[in-house]
């Protein structure tokens, strides 16, 4: 029996982890394999993947579409040979990841027989403004969305998701948009029934040329951060970035892991399991880290040449318990 593919794409902050993390909080009985890519060294994504030691592979140190005919390809023939097999196959791109390059390397036929591609699911920052989507990488994944996801509606100003609506139907996809209140959207849009699976091959596009837009500067420590002094790092490095994330202890709640991330001008912070979806007992404990991993590690995404490596070591030292 072949194994569904659902492809979460979306730029970077949009929101997928939250969705990703729904979806396997509330699988209704499937057993969901999750494929997590972070543009980086250190995928903190996965960390943040419900049931991450069980039922998630990690997919680190670049983009999924540079590594589709290694690890990716590998990563879903282990997939594929495990017993049980997954009922579904879900791969969550880096945020800086073009769709439709994977889609194009999904449709080889031999993939296409174990693992179809079904769904494309594009998660859209509702607190964007709708000129957001003239960028060339979000138009590109929108283009092969089944269904696009409009997250942080709850954090969007009055008529934002209807604004976003009107600037999706303005680039004119075929996509059916909905709300993802919280990282829920309906499991029938996801997971259709047998009799209504669709898995002809799809036409992707034309090939783009690849664009080094982003970078990724990982930072950690052994020690743990003060927190007022992370606040007023990261007001520096704000104008900066282009995303962050990361986990951390922190002096004045010593032991317990703490969630940043910087997403749209944005930071929030919260114990490690209030940041996940709820309603699942695999969810992080938010109990210290593992022996040999450093107490705090930090990703942050910055566009090329932005952000030096010793100018955010400067700063982000200054954040260290001393």
């Amino acid at each position: 029996m072949p194994v569904p593919i659902l492809l979460v794409t979306g730029f970077l902050g949009a929101g997928k982890t939250t969705v990703v993390n729904h979806l396997l909080a509330h699988a209704e009985g499937r057993r969901i394999a999750a494929v997590v890519n972070d543009f980086g060294a250190i995928n903190i994504d996965a960390e943040l993947i419900a049931g991450a030691s069980d039922g998630v592979v990690s997919l680190a140190n670049g983009c999924i579409c540079c590594s589709l005919e290694g690890d990716l390809l590998r990563t879903l023939s282990t997939l594929l040979r495990r017993d049980p097999k997954p009922d579904y196959i879900v791969i969550e791109t880096s945020g800086v990841a073009d769709p439709a390059d994977i889609v194009r390397n999904l449709m080889d036929p031999v993939i296409l027989r174990e693992a179809p591609l079904e769904t494309v699911l594009c998660v859209l920052d509702a607190t964007a403004p709708p000129a957001a989507l003239d960028d060339a990488l979000q138009r590109s994944q929108l283009r092969v969305a089944d269904i696009v996801a409009l997250s942080k509606l709850d954090l969007a100003g009055e008529g934002a998701g209807i604004r976003m609506r009107e600037a999706v139907r303005a680039q004119r996809v075929p996509a059916v948009v909905v709300d993802a209140q919280q990282g829920k959207i309906p499991s029938a849009l996801l997971f259709p029934p047998t009799t209504a699976r669709a898995s002809a091959p799809r036409e992707p596009g034309p090939r783009r040329p690849a664009e080094e837009r982003f970078e990724t500067l990982s930072w950690t420590s052994d020690q743990p951060l003060s927190l007022p002094r992370l606040q007023q790092a990261i007001g520096r490095l704000a104008p900066k970035l282009a995303r962050a994330k990361g986990l951390f202890e922190t002096v004045e709640q010593p032991g317990r892991q703490m969630v940043f991330q910087f997403a749209a001008g944005r930071a929030t912070l919260a114990p490690c399991d209030a940041a996940l979806a709820p309603g699942d007992a695999a969810l992080a404990s938010g109990d210290a880290p593992t022996l040999g991993v450093p107490r705090a590690r930090i990703v942050f995404i910055a566009e090329l040449g932005v952000l030096s490596k010793a100018e955010l070591d400067g700063i982000m030292e200054t954040c260290v318990a001393k």
